[in-house]
């Protein structure tokens, strides 16, 4: 055991937790109408509370157990067996090890909150997200971080897929499965409300920009000069990314928002993530100056012209961004344009197949979209029987 190794992911693991509670809750909360903030931080607090278990009793032995199939980790550490204080990962205590990737597994699902905000169902929140999780994100956590089919040695040769933080893991999936859930699910009835209260947008996006220090960073598991230019390189994406965001909206519409500007932060932490571990400043520039482009761009494309109500823009910024990112490594040549591409085909067909079925599974069991009388009294009062503010909007 490395005593400076477990310090920083001690700190990283707390770091991510922090993404999720309070910073995700807040960025999505906010960017909804006033009568549904609270059931936004009921999926997100929820859905971390539940993945915590899960995570222990199957997900991790799932991704990371010791199964030789290449398809998954098996079933040999499940409800933690066989791991003590004792037991290591690398320079890592293992249950350190598990904790970090626990909160992996915590915002995965979380992502996919944004995108059926404001009509869902609590069960299918609760129901979808769990399985989701053990049988979509784990097994693909595997296939990349685990030693499976995807990694070097794997179905594409020697060197395999890099995604250094989670641009397939973690972005490509919620991504995919958000923009699906939002197709089933259909549109809201009034999709034209603003943000109700883009000051916790803001706030939101900050904490979620701080907290990705951690998730990149940490991701190097040791304390050492990879985890400090992965943090750094995270950091000037997410400038970058915020600035031509605002540019290209001061360009197309005359005005840069606040909404937008931060909006550009997430896509250029989410476009970093998988390459964050194999660039420099320049690159980290580069990447995230695309990104506020293109993710602004892809947000157009999914609401105008596909017209798909993913309420909060998750494919457009974390899919469209995981993506962009994940390609780029090949593009400055820490990586092979088949294994990447091959990768994003790979994980993607399989979120497809996995989501499709768990979205007709559990939809089933427990009723996807809430009635019509719920969805315009909001979700908070009818659902949680609380309310947020004494007005509503």
């Amino acid at each position: 055991m490395n005593g400076a190794d477990t310090a920083w992911i001690i700190v990283a693991t707390a770091l991510v937790l922090f993404m999720t509670l309070p910073g995700l809750a807040l960025f999505y909360g906010g960017l909804v109408r006033a009568r549904n903030v609270l059931s936004v931080f009921m999926h997100c607090f929820s859905i971390a509370c539940l993945m915590s278990i899960l995570w222990m009793m199957f997900g991790y032995s799932i991704a990371f157990g010791g199964g030789t199939s290449g398809l998954w980790g098996g079933l040999d550490k499940v409800l933690l067996l066989g791991i003590d204080a004792d037991s290591l990962a690398g320079t890592l205590p293992e249950i350190l090890f598990f904790a970090f990737q626990m909160t992996f597994a915590i915002i995965t699902p979380a992502l996919i909150v944004g995108a059926y905000v404001e009509r869902v169902g609590f069960g299918f929140v609760m129901l979808f997200s769990g399985l989701w999780m053990l049988l979509c994100y784990a097994p693909v956590v595997h296939w990349i971080w685990g030693g499976g089919i995807l990694s070097d040695g794997g179905i594409f040769g020697e060197i395999g897929v890099r995604d250094f933080a989670g641009g397939i893991v973690v972005h490509e999936t919620a991504g995919i499965a958000a923009l699906m859930i939002a197709f089933f699910l259909g549109p809201r009835k009034n999709r034209t409300t603003p943000p109700h209260n883009p000051g916790y947008v803001m706030i939101g996006a900050a904490m979620l920009w701080v907290g990705w220090f951690g998730f990149n960073g940490g991701s190097q598991l040791a304390a050492d000069g990879g985890a400090a230019m992965a943090l750094t390189v995270t950091h000037l994406s997410a400038a970058t990314a915020s600035l031509t965001w605002a540019l290209w909206e001061k360009i197309k519409f005359g005005k840069a928002s606040l909404v937008g500007t931060v909006t550009g932060t997430i896509a250029g932490l989410a476009s970093i993530t998988p390459a964050s571990g194999f660039v420099g400043p320049v690159e980290a520039l580069i990447i995230g100056a695309i990104a506020g482009v293109l993710c602004q761009e892809a947000v157009t494309l999914i609401r105008q012209k596909i017209k798909i109500d993913d309420t909060l823009d998750v494919f457009a910024v974390h899919g469209v961004g995981g993506i962009f990112g994940t390609i780029m490594i090949a593009v400055f040549g820490a990586g092979t344009f088949a294994a990447q591409f091959g990768g994003l085909a790979v994980v993607g067909i399989f979120t497809i197949v996995v989501t499709f079925v768990l979205i007709k599974v559990v939809g089933m069991i427990t009723p996807m979209r809430v009635d019509l009388e719920t969805e315009t009294n909001g979700l908070d009062l009818d659902v949680h029987g609380e309310r947020a503010y004494d007005i509503t909007s």
